[in-house]
């Protein structure tokens, strides 16, 4: 679990909450259901029209990184890929067919058993590479989701606060229902700024931050097999993989 997450989350929550209530501003006042349906309703629609449906499925499958991020030990990755240098040295490639069953991220998987299928080594590479230049796109793709509904939230709010006004002005003679048109307008666009800039867009970062750590740990994987598939030293791999500690 990601615990800078919940707490960033919890005091930019707080903090706003704590400032409009030392204004004299009562919480209540702040939920309101019409504009609530305006903003997130719209803002999805429109994001759900310029995605297509895997992308738009993938992007979900992905907030769950926000809070609960997939763990790449680096330091562990270095340990591994020497171990398996160390026993192609010893045994040959055929000796890593049993360590490539074990193995659960499918990326590493996939070059272990390049190497025991004995792929010419160009190849070898531009799999490698290939695959990973893909895999960081289509991610990439769904972390911009995030970032278009941060985008047309604002602008939605804005509509929702004109709708909010065109509903008061029909109803100047009815000081209730021009209240409430009021403050429909304003809630309005205190939901398209807040879900922009307090979720939407962080949202979008933190998953493009889990991205690019992945594809460096990806990228050293493949660095490190294609290593041992040109048939260099043990150490001399640990050396030349120790500058990814710094990613």
């Amino acid at each position: 679990m990601d615990k800078l997450s919940i707490a960033g989350l919890l005091i930019a929550i707080i903090a706003i909450y704590l400032g409009f209530a030392l204004d004299g501003g009562a919480l209540s006042t702040l939920f309101e259901l019409p504009a609530f349906i305006i903003v997130f309703g719209g803002t999805l629609g429109a994001v759900m029209l310029q995605s297509s449906l895997s992308q738009f499925k993938h992007a979900l499958s992905l907030l769950k990184w926000v809070f609960f991020p997939p763990n790449y030990d680096v330091e562990q990755g270095i340990e591994d890929v020497v171990f398996w240098a160390e026993k192609a040295r010893e045994s040959g490639y055929l000796a890593l067919e049993d360590i490539a069953l074990d193995v659960e991220e499918p990326y590493t998987q996939k070059g272990l058993d390049l190497l025991v299928d004995g792929v010419e080594l160009d190849n070898f590479r531009t799999s490698l590479e290939l695959d990973l230049d893909l895999y960081r796109e289509h991610n990439l793709r769904s972390a911009n989701v995030y970032e278009s509904m941060g985008g047309y939230s604002p602008t939605i709010g804005i509509l929702g606060a004109v709708l909010g006004l065109v509903h008061a002005m029909s109803n100047l003679t009815e000081p209730e229902l021009l209240g409430q048109g009021i403050a429909t307008a304003f809630i309005a666009t205190i939901y398209g700024v807040g879900f922009a800039n307090l979720l939407y867009l962080p949202i979008a970062n933190k998953i493009r931050a889990i991205i690019h750590q992945q594809t460096m740990y990806r990228e050293m994987i493949c660095e490190g097999l294609v290593s041992i598939a040109n048939g260099e030293n043990p150490h001399a791999i640990e050396n030349k993989l120790s500058a990814f500690r710094l990613s």
